[in-house]
């Protein structure tokens, strides 16, 4: 893993060979929102695929975070939900 923080605020972004609860790079890649970064393209992977890899990861850091991104994506897909429900 190659990672990049900005104490400033705090960003922090990881780049990995591997993702644990991942089948393909593909796989991720279809399912990713790109987004820019400065002028540059980058694609972030989906909260259910990031839940899937904290889930199938198990170490202790990962396993504390999962209460708060379920609750996190359980929210936006409700918000999301209702959005898509209005006139």
């Amino acid at each position: 893993m190659f990672r990049l923080s900005r104490d400033s605020d705090h960003l922090q972004l990881d780049f990995c060979i591997r993702i644990d609860g991942v089948r393909s790079y593909e796989s991720l890649r279809n399912r990713a929102t790109p987004v820019n970064f400065g002028e540059q393209p980058l694609l972030i992977a989906s909260m259910s695929d990031i839940i899937k890899s904290k889930r199938a990861a198990g170490r202790p850091q990962d396993l504390a975070i999962l209460v708060t991104l379920e609750d996190t994506y359980a929210k936006a897909k409700a918000t999301e939900k209702s959005e898509t429900a209005q006139p």
